[in-house]
């Protein structure tokens, strides 16, 4: 590989360190299609015969089937995919496979073959998203009226719907695509043809190897062309948003699960036992997700890490880019799927939500607001009586739809009859009918409109 400027060959510890093959085998589908658009393009450019660009593709069609049916080859020598095609090819075709390497270095060659990857992977996890969003919407459809507590600082705060509350996590997912969707777009061009950093003397079109390779454009700048991560680095700040959402759905199923809780029973397919405890039904898979989102985090830190003081262009410290997307990519598809099948096949308990609902003082605010809106006084001292009410309510542990009337006349005067209208859950829910609010109309109106989108 290395011609004459080398008189022995590397030891076997600096083939060791050296060889990135078990990684980047990986790329092997990537490798094949812009080796072929790049040999197509040098045919069309007078650089390559036509004799010799069909040896050529034709071997790599040959090496692609191989690797399909039989897997990659891993050979510490050759160090890397490129290598190991083009050393296949050139067993297949004889000399002919070095003419494959005109104009293009290994530094174009890696970044584009990763750039080719990164921008598959990012359509992946967009798919994964618009399923894992189905689900929620199919759930929360399922409860557009199941009451349940609304939490501030884990304390029960204000009734809302089920149904509202994994709406909320839509949105989340909802602005992760909108991330890929960007991340995909930035990644749009192609480093083919900017060689080791330099660019080539040869006349090649670069434009069309862009082309052939679904890009809009080639990138501008050789240098930039063959140092560049960003595309990874954006994929990686992505998935960490969207993981940490899991994450945060994953912690919640957990809670919910426990008996304290009660609020749903998860199914037998993706939950699991214990070896001592026989009673156990634990919620693995939710946490496995939770914990996968601290390993993705640890992927972008060593990307950026790695990224963070390396001089123009190429160092070997970028054959350490591809593992950390690789593992972060893996593990946020698999989250995905794993909590949507969690989801999807849990039994929520009703009862027990809205008896959680209905704890905790959780109507106080809708006390507050029936004194400003019926007995118009300002929302501040509205606030203070109603703090009197909840102090009387906990003396005499009983809700405040409990109290007597004349004892709230006691606390102020202008409450009437018609306040307890307002101090069910029920009506707390009905009563929350503002843009966005968790008035079962109004999320039904927000599925209506996310299911438009999706389709």
């Amino acid at each position: 590989m290395w011609g004459g400027r080398f008189g022995a060959g590397p030891s076997k510890l600096m083939q060791q360190i050296n060889a990135s093959i078990s990684v980047d085998k990986r790329l092997w589908r990537q490798d094949i299609r812009a080796s072929k658009a790049h040999a197509a393009m040098l045919r069309d450019c007078g650089i390559l015969s036509t004799a010799d660009a069909g040896a050529i593709l034709a071997g790599l069609d040959q090496i692609a089937a191989e690797y399909e049916r039989d897997g990659v080859p891993e050979r510490l020598e050759l160090e890397d995919i490129h290598m190991t095609i083009e050393t296949r090819l050139a067993e297949i075709i004889g000399p002919a496979a070095g003419r494959l390497h005109t104009a293009r270095s290994r530094n174009d060659q890696v970044a584009t073959d990763f750039r080719l990857w990164v921008r598959e992977a990012c359509s992946e996890v967009i798919g994964g998203i618009e399923a894992m969003r189905r689900v929620l919407l199919d759930v929360a459809e399922e409860n557009a009226e199941t009451i349940m507590p609304g939490f501030t600082h884990l304390q029960i705060a204000q009734p809302v719907t089920l149904g509202h509350h994994l709406l909320a996590y839509l949105e989340m997912l909802t602005r992760d695509r909108s991330r890929f969707l960007a991340a995909r777009e930035r990644m749009d061009e192609c480093p083919l043809g900017a060689a080791a950093l330099a660019g080539t003397g040869f006349p090649i079109d670069r434009h069309q190897t862009a082309s052939a390779l679904g890009f809009a454009r080639p990138t501008a700048n050789s240098l930039d062309s063959v140092s560049d991560r960003d595309f990874a680095l954006d994929y990686l700040s992505a998935a960490v948003q969207c993981s940490l959402h899991l994450s945060r759905l994953a912690e919640e199923l957990i809670i919910w699960a426990s008996p304290p809780f009660g609020f749903l029973i998860l199914s037998d397919d993706f939950s699991t036992g214990s070896s001592i405890m026989p009673q156990k039904r634990n919620p693995d898979a939710a946490e496995l997700v939770r914990g996968h989102s601290g390993r993705i985090m640890g992927a972008m830190t060593s990307l950026m890490v790695t990224m963070k003081g390396l001089p123009l262009a190429y160092a070997k410290d970028m054959q350490d880019d591809k593992a950390p997307v690789f593992e972060a990519h893996d593990l946020l598809m698999l989250s995905l799927a794993a909590l949507a099948g969690m989801l999807g096949t849990c039994q929520f308990n009703p009862k027990r939500m809205r008896a959680a609902a209905a704890g905790g003082f959780s109507t106080a605010t809708d006390l507050a607001d029936w004194l400003v809106r019926e007995a118009d006084v300002p929302f501040r001292e509205a606030h203070h009586v109603t703090g009197q009410a909840v102090k009387a309510a906990e003396e005499r542990a009983c809700d405040l739809a409990d109290l007597p009337l004349s004892l709230l006349q006691e606390i102020d005067p202008r409450i009437d009859a018609r306040v307890f209208e307002v101090l069910t859950v029920e009506a707390s829910v009905r009563s929350r009918t503002s843009y966005g609010g968790t008035a079962p109309e109004r999320v039904r109106e927000q599925i209506e409109a996310a299911r438009a989108s999706l389709d």
